[in-house]
């Protein structure tokens, strides 16, 4: 509250040098003015302090039904380094990060559930809701949370269906809102059965709209490179060194069950799924081979996750994330993903969830 301090110290000085002037003949007119003025100061001073700096971004708000505890926010595109826990006191909490530039933000919860959170500088995003409905939270502040909540609270009174028609269209009604990038994700990539070709499609209407847009140009070539580890293609050739400064490639995956896993320490759904192919290793055995491609930015990070989830299969982390080699190698064009291939190196399913591929891997290996 340094701004406040400063204000107060400067109120005082306009006091004094308005005591002064009074003893030369002020009239109480010009002191009536001149205390006018001064509490409109104070006032913009005052809000001027406690709202978010230019070059931070907030999240604030409250909970009913959620008097204590705590929720976590991650980053899809830089806002955040990792997991950040936010903690809820009397229902209420508040969350402050340094941002020069808009980024997405992912609220998750403990319930598992999701909810994207659109960031700009000098910004702050307020959250109402009840925590046994979180699907019904107003998120104010900006007009790309303001545009976002629209969206959510139509898309509740639709079926799966008509919510990604209702993506589709709000794509093509705003291709340079930073919420369009986040619904191809969401709708088109990362579901159990992602539509390339319309991500393809919405992504060139959002680049035609924004040239510049580096995020949208990349996840462009990251979805028209899918193709080259397409379900019924083979395995594309590859080889890469391992955080332990082992040699991989494609001719190792050769067991009954070949899975490759793209993840990353910051989402907590692929590391869900890594959890779910560990049990899966334990059950089965050599019948399994595990390559794991980490999108983390640093190495080391990768391996503090690694050695705290006991992972022991090879794992690649060049700390390039979306411009690394291996990943555009395999087509990678989200996080968590994974490919599935047979003891011959054809591809048979991609992008799974937990779920899905632990049947998925039962049905092989009958």
């Amino acid at each position: 509250m340094r701004k406040e301090r400063n204000g107060g110290e400067l109120v005082c000085r306009m006091k004094k040098r308005m005591i002064h002037r009074k003893k030369d003949g002020w009239k109480p007119r010009n002191m009536q003015r001149l205390f006018t003025l001064m509490a409109v100061l104070a006032s913009f001073l005052f809000l001027y302090s406690c709202g978010p700096k230019s070059g931070h971004f907030r999240i604030e708000g409250r909970f009913r039904h959620l008097n204590q505890g705590e929720f976590y926010v991650y980053s899809l595109d830089g806002g955040t380094r990792g997991l950040d826990t936010i903690k809820v006191s009397d229902g209420r909490f508040s969350y402050e990060v340094p941002l020069e530039d808009k980024a997405t933000f992912i609220l998750l919860f403990p319930n598992f559930s999701e909810q994207a959170i659109f960031g700009e500088s000098g910004a702050t995003a307020k959250i109402e809701g009840d925590a046994s409905h979180l699907k019904e939270m107003e998120i104010t502040g900006t007009d790309d949370n303001k545009a976002f909540t629209k969206f959510r609270m139509n898309a509740n009174r639709l079926t799966p269906p008509e919510v990604v028609r209702s993506a589709a269209t709000f794509v093509k009604e705003n291709p340079q809102s930073p919420v369009s990038l986040y619904l191809v994700r969401r709708y088109f990539l990362h579901t159990d059965q992602p539509d390339y070709r319309q991500a393809s499609a919405l992504l060139a209407m959002m680049q035609q709209a924004d040239p510049q847009n580096g995020m949208v140009i990349t996840l462009k070539k990251q979805v028209d490179r899918l193709t080259g580890a397409a379900v019924g293609s083979s395995l594309p050739s590859f080889s890469a060194v391992d955080v332990r400064g082992q040699r991989v490639d494609n001719l190792q995956l050769k067991a009954k069950v070949n899975i490759i896993n793209i993840w990353a320490s910051w989402s907590n759904d692929s590391r869900s799924i890594q959890q779910r192919i560990r049990q899966l290793k334990r059950q089965y055995g050599a019948d399994i081979a595990v390559l794991g491609v980490c999108l983390d930015g640093g190495v080391s990070v990768c391996k503090q996750s690694l050695d705290r989830d006991s992972i022991q299969w090879p794992n690649v982390c060049d700390g390039k994330m979306w411009d690394s080699p291996l990943v555009s190698r395999l087509g990678v064009g989200t996080v968590p993903d994974n490919i599935v291939a047979d003891r011959n190196g054809k591809v048979v399913a991609r992008n799974l969830n937990s779920q899905r591929l632990a049947e998925k891997v039962a049905s092989m290996l009958k």
